[in-house]
């Protein structure tokens, strides 16, 4: 999928990296692409884990994503 200049992104999640990593690779298994960026790309990259990242979707497959990664599931109860 090509997140070229006409793809509107949208913010999906805000955690720490160990966490926006492990969600960039999981919703692209789900064909979702995703983006992530620094919150504050200021810091240096020093490998800190709890450093604080956004992941972005595009608008048109979040609600999509949300289903997937945030929807309660009805064979789970």
């Amino acid at each position: 999928m090509n997140l070229g200049k006409e793809a509107t992104m949208r913010l999906f999640f805000t955690g720490p990296v160990i966490k926006t990593e492990l969600l960039v690779e999981w919703l692209g298994r789900h064909g979702i692409e995703a983006r992530q960026e620094w919150v504050d790309p200021g810091l240096p990259d020093d490998d800190d884990l709890s450093r604080e990242a956004k992941v972005f979707v595009q608008e048109a497959q979040y609600d999509r994503a949300w289903q997937l990664f945030f929807a309660e599931r009805e064979d789970e109860l």
